[in-house]
Formats: structure tokens, C-alpha cells, sequence
């Protein structure tokens, strides 16, 4: 099993991990240690065990902030994918007006007659 050592507030540990697991080690002890080290700008010096805690109390803090917002978007993404369900389970109907058969005779009639005027015109000798 390898040994990482890893520094959180300015103090080395030495941590075993799985094989593999190592930069997830790293990573983690990184957030531990922007924790602590926040901590110590503010507070000053204190006992490594305190240290600890506090930061790991900051660590689940954020994580649990951060749930929230997941909860949060979670319940959003499923209410928008029953949107998106209900509205391909019944397609919008859209109603086509129906145009009144004395407008559509009275159209006919028209185009009849622009027919007729062009046919004259086209009959008679251009000068």
C-alpha cells in the first residue's frame, strides 16, 4: 500500500492509500489544506488537532452547501424533463381557420377575370 505525505497547514503527514488512489490523496489533502491555511491567516497558530477540525468542519460546510444546490438543480432538471415528457406525450393542436366558400368563389371569380384581361392582352397588337 502506498504512503503519500502530504502538507495541511504548514505540518507533513504521512498518509497510505490504495494503489492508484494517490492523486486523489493529493487532491483532497489540497482542499484540506486551503482550509487550514485560511484558518491560520485568520487565527494564527493552533493546535494540530484543532487545526483539523476546523477545517474539516469548513470542508463539510461547503460539501453541504453544494448538496443543497445539487438537490436543488436535481428537482429542477426533473420538473423540466416532465415538461418535455407531457409535451411529447400530447402535441400542441394548432386550429387552421377555415376560409368561408363565398370568399374562396369570390377569389375563383377574380382570378377567372385577371385571366381573361390577360388573354385580351395578349391578343392585341402591340404598336
Amino acid at each position: 500500500m502506498p504512503e503519500v505525505t502530504v502538507s495541511i497547514g504548514e505540518r507533513d503527514f504521512v498518509v497510505a492509500c490504495q494503489e492508484g488512489e494517490e492523486h486523489f490523496l493529493r487532491a483532497a489533502a489540497k482542499m484540506v489544506d486551503a482550509e487550514a491555511m485560511a484558518l491560520l491567516r485568520q487565527i494564527g497558530r493552533m493546535p494540530e488537532a484543532r487545526m483539523l477540525l476546523m477545517a474539516s468542519l469548513l470542508l463539510a460546510d461547503k460539501t453541504a452547501g453544494m448538496e443543497d444546490q445539487l438537490r436543488k438543480s436535481e428537482a429542477r432538471l426533473a420538473a423540466l424533463q416532465a415538461d418535455i415528457d407531457a409535451l411529447r406525450a400530447k402535441p400542441q393542436r394548432i386550429d387552421v381557420p377555415v376560409i368561408p366558400a363565398a370568399v374562396i368563389d369570390s377569389l375563383a371569380e377574380l382570378a377567372a377575370r385577371a385571366e381573361a384581361l390577360a388573354a385580351r392582352m395578349e391578343e392585341r397588337p402591340s404598336h
